[in-house]
């Protein structure tokens, strides 16, 4: 699995970014790069489930393991999900089990710098390092 880093520089505060990123109407809005009618179902705790889903129901499961307001979010994701629910961890999900995705911010001035880590198995890797920017791209459109 490779770990990759993607940033963004946003004239924007952080609770601007913040809310682009995760609250429910903007969160569809900029992940639909990846997954056209993309959503989420968490309450978005540390230490809760989330589901990232497809409009069919497909997508995997995930730990918030870290959430900062403003500032962090962490989620280790840890398996699939068929027709809205958790499927069992079989020998491809043990590969990219355990997985992080991150989310820092820092201001700076007017401005504050969005980077993000991905860690992302080989067959993956060319798909999030043209995907990914977009996906950034689109939140510094809604944060601005």
């Amino acid at each position: 699995m490779e770990r990759l880093e993607f940033a963004i520089r946003i004239k924007a505060s952080r609770e601007k970014i913040w809310s682009v990123l995760w609250e429910e109407e903007t969160y569809k809005k900029w992940t639909e790069v990846f997954c056209e009618g993309s959503s989420t179902i968490s309450n978005w705790n540390e230490g809760d489930t989330i589901h990232f889903l497809s409009p069919g129901g497909e997508g995997m499961y995930s730990i918030i393991e870290t959430k900062i307001p403003n500032e962090y979010m962490a989620f280790k994701h840890l398996g699939e999900l068929k027709d809205f629910k958790e499927m069992p961890i079989d020998e491809e999900t043990k590969k990219w089990s355990g997985a992080m995705e991150t989310y820092r911010l820092t201001a700076d001035g007017e401005f504050t710098d969005l980077v993000a880590h991905v860690d992302v198995v080989e067959k993956y890797l060319d798909y999030f390092k043209e995907t990914f920017p977009k996906g950034l791209e689109k939140v510094k459109e809604l944060a601005e």
